[in-house]
């Protein structure tokens, strides 16, 4: 009898349209699924409709409130979980058959984090040649979706979440500064307090980002708001900016070389440097794949330790 209820399952690939629905029910968008699983739109919404087809009953009602689920989907949303976690496990299970140094590996990386995980992965990756790596890359807030998702093996990420289910092992300290290009009126000053930088015009990262967020409480514990000239999605994009004199901006000090040349200059600001710590993270109860547990293994060893640091030439900045 059970056999003959899941026929309509096992029929038609029920498994790739469940995966389909899961993402679009996760970001409340056909186009952000779309965007996460490299589909066209078409081919995610057609995805849905035949799993609905198949299923006999509606999965999303579309409003002024955009996406929304249905009891029915709301029912199959919490199964998937269920689904994706039990397969997961047996995955992991049936990997230790498998070669751990020819497996794959998922690290996602906050954007603020992928200069030193490229050099953690790329030291692991020299010493196993054959694992497949995939890295996405991604501020705080998507980082943290995957994290609930279980998207990964692991998650490279600054302030983790207070949740048993995760072990962190801490990966490296960055310094936070506020710098200016080397021409503006501050940059030869000495002791500024935070009231003087705080009338500044300021370049932000994107909202849920974890460096606009350090930056948001910072001015929050002053009470304060940052006057936002300019929200760019990356480090880079914002060292640019400076150098461009849109304004001032909170950058690693790896990233604001010493002397005029660089056009940079680090401010000497009351209450900086801000300390930002990063971790590794991944699920406490998992079973980590063989692959995963070699990785684990390499980040815990002193050579890997080493990869971590700024490539030579690449000096943090002085005080000016």
């Amino acid at each position: 009898m059970q056999q003959r209820n899941l026929r309509r399952y096992l029929r038609h690939g029920t498994l790739t349209h469940l995966a389909v629905f899961e993402a679009v029910a996760r970001h409340r968008s056909f186009t952000r699924a779309a965007e996460e699983l490299s589909m066209a739109q078409p081919t995610v919404s057609v995805q849905v409709k035949k799993l609905t087809e198949t299923l006999g009953v509606a999965l999303f009602e579309t409003g002024g409130r955009g996406v929304q689920m249905t009891r029915a989907g709301r029912e199959l949303f919490g199964a998937c979980r269920d689904i994706f976690a039990r397969l997961g496990e047996i995955d992991a299970r049936l990997a230790g058959l498998r070669s751990p140094a020819q497996g794959s590996l998922r690290v996602a990386v906050g954007t603020s984090a992928r200069a030193f995980a490229a050099r953690l992965l790329g030291s692991f990756s020299a010493r196993f040649p054959d694992v497949e790596i995939a890295v996405p890359v991604l501020n705080r807030h998507e980082l943290l979706g995957r994290l609930a998702a279980h998207a990964d093996d692991f998650y490279v990420l600054s302030q983790p979440p207070e949740d048993t289910r995760f072990v962190s092992y801490p990966l490296q300290v960055t310094r936070l500064l506020v710098c200016a290009r080397a021409d503006h009126a501050f940059a030869r000053r000495r002791g500024l307090r935070f009231d003087d930088i705080a009338q500044q015009a300021f370049l932000l990262r994107e909202p849920g980002s974890g460096t606009r967020k350090l930056v948001e409480d910072l001015f929050a514990r002053h009470g304060a708001t940052p006057k936002v000239r300019m929200e760019l999605g990356s480090n880079e994009a914002i060292e640019q900016a400076v150098r461009a004199g849109l304004g001032l901006a909170v950058l690693p000090d790896c990233m604001i070389r010493t002397g005029s040349a660089s056009g940079l200059r680090a401010l000497d600001v009351d209450g900086f440097p801000l300390v930002r710590n990063w971790y590794l993270l991944h699920e406490s109860e998992a079973a980590l794949s063989p692959c995963a547990r070699l990785f684990l293994e390499h980040v815990q060893h002193p050579q890997a330790r080493k990869a971590l640091r700024p490539p030579v030439g690449t000096r943090t900045a002085r005080r000016q």
